[in-house]
């Protein structure tokens, strides 16, 4: 049994390890602390065999989602087209939907029925006007330079990572999604493959004190370059490396690369034996990029049993999206991809049985400028985002549309608009479905009481089912 501390001791770990403690944390005292962590975080966790997983679509460059979701309500639309001029969508040619909260009609883009068909299907949902927030900000503030502002607003390297940390104030901070992963290990007793799993490589939204992103490719386990292959001198290369791994080392740090070697050795065995196993899911995806790396996840997600995982993070970058010239041409095919592979993953998590149990959803660098540079948009500030699942509340809008006319109430020039949701928002709704209590939201996303003290049964945003 767990001692009456033993929750404090767990927050007091997992807050004292920081946004940037990794690397000031002592590796031996961290890893010792870890056991105790998440066997006291194991307490608080829903009993059972339920499943739950995240996926996350980064759209990198910064989606011009003022295209992606357009009003088509006549005199919003004659604002947006003011606005947009030479970047203005034709209005007859919108995929119109009626979100019921709105009480007006939008338009998804022409290049998006699948999205649309999703949409009314009550499948997929819409989060307007997201961006990175350290507080509550107004235009006066903005304006007079006394609101707290992102650090690094406008920049890509700085925006794309607070999207995938929630902490715009700190340049060092862990990503929510390892955050997730740290405090509610212990989902995944038994399993040896992170609960982390990316198909673009490592990325900050897997990144925790403990734990890391296990990387694969649309083809499966990445593995270890030249094992396994039946060429004579790579055979006798990975014969010397299982040698030197099986060695005993004295040396700290040689024992922690044979072991670090060891468990990727491990953990390519398993899942690549384990993957082999899954159903044939190609007939479902189309051959593009996005749509092979779903499908990749929706295999490792019917695994889930073998490999042990009853709490997964998934990880997927899809690049091009900084559309400073040629948006109309340049934005169609990707907006295309986006929503045709979306209705494939739907489906194939329909077959698999698993629709109610992942959650899809999209983040971006900032929206766009409304204002035209006089052949694409620039970068702005908030923008709109897709949340995809059998638990969406789908079929509807969340957060407030934003005005789209230039000098409105929240635009800070040239339509850079300040967001009304703050990604802290957004991604704690995500994170209390996962399996994160209320109580431990603040572990995950350090800066949530800004903004909102959400509870279960009254979420920050709503999209979510419980």
């Amino acid at each position: 049994m767990m001692d009456a501390n033993s929750k404090t001791t767990r927050r007091n770990f997992m807050k004292g390890l920081g946004c940037g403690a990794l690397s000031a944390t002592p590796l031996l005292g961290t890893l010792a602390h870890l056991g105790s962590v998440t066997s006291a975080a194991a307490q608080s966790m829903p009993p059972g065999n339920d499943y739950r997983a995240l996926v996350c679509i980064l759209l990198a460059g910064g989606n011009d989602s003022f295209n992606m979701i357009v009003p088509h309500d006549v005199a919003e639309y004659g604002d947006y087209l003011a606005a947009r001029s030479d970047l203005a969508l034709d209005r007859d040619a919108l995929l119109t939907v009626s979100p019921p909260s709105v009480g007006r009609d939008f338009g998804f883009h022409p290049s998006m029925p699948e999205a649309r068909t999703l949409f009314d299907a009550g499948r997929l949902a819409v989060v307007n006007n997201v961006g990175t927030l350290v507080e509550p900000v107004t235009l006066a503030g903005v304006e007079s330079g006394s609101a707290r502002l992102p650090l690094g607003l406008y920049s890509h390297a700085d925006q794309i990572r607070q999207w995938q940390t929630s902490v715009p104030d700190d340049r060092e901070a862990l990503g929510w999604g390892g955050r997730m992963a740290d405090l509610l290990a212990d989902f995944n007793l038994g399993g040896e493959i992170s609960m982390g799993i990316s198909l673009s490589g490592t990325n900050d939204f897997q990144a925790g004190a403990t734990s890391r992103e296990f990387a694969i490719s649309s083809n499966g386990s990445t593995g270890i370059i030249g094992f396994g292959d039946p060429d004579p001198i790579l055979t006798l290369r990975e014969t010397a490396v299982r040698s030197m791994i099986d060695a005993q080392y004295k040396n700290l740090l040689e024992r922690a690369f044979a072991q670090t070697l060891s468990g990727g050795i491990r953990n390519d065995e398993i899942f690549s034996a384990a993957v082999a196993g899954a159903p044939n899911l190609d007939a479902l995806f189309s051959a593009a990029p996005l749509s092979q790396n779903l499908r990749m996840i929706a295999q490792t997600i019917a695994v889930r049993g073998t490999l042990g995982l009853r709490r997964q993070t998934f990880f997927v970058l899809v690049g091009g999206w900084d559309h400073h010239d040629e948006v109309l041409a340049a934005q169609a095919p990707k907006l295309a991809g986006v929503s045709l592979a979306l209705s494939e993953f739907d489906a194939a998590l329909t077959t698999l049985g698993v629709a109610n149990d992942v959650t899809t959803f999209t983040i971006s660098d900032f929206g766009r400028t409304l204002t035209s540079n006089g052949r694409g948009s620039d970068h702005g500030w908030g923008g709109n985002q897709l949340v995809m699942g059998g638990a969406v509340r789908g079929g509807d809008f969340y957060g407030t549309p934003p005005p789209l006319f230039p000098g409105n109430a929240i635009d800070t020039g040239r339509g850079r608009l300040i967001p009304s949701l703050s990604t802290d928002e957004y991604c704690a709704e995500l994170a209390l479905w996962f399996g994160v209590t209320p109580g431990d939201l603040d572990l995950v996303l350090p800066n949530i009481g800004r903004f909102t003290t959400p509870s279960l049964s009254n979420p920050p945003v709503g999209f979510l089912l419980g």
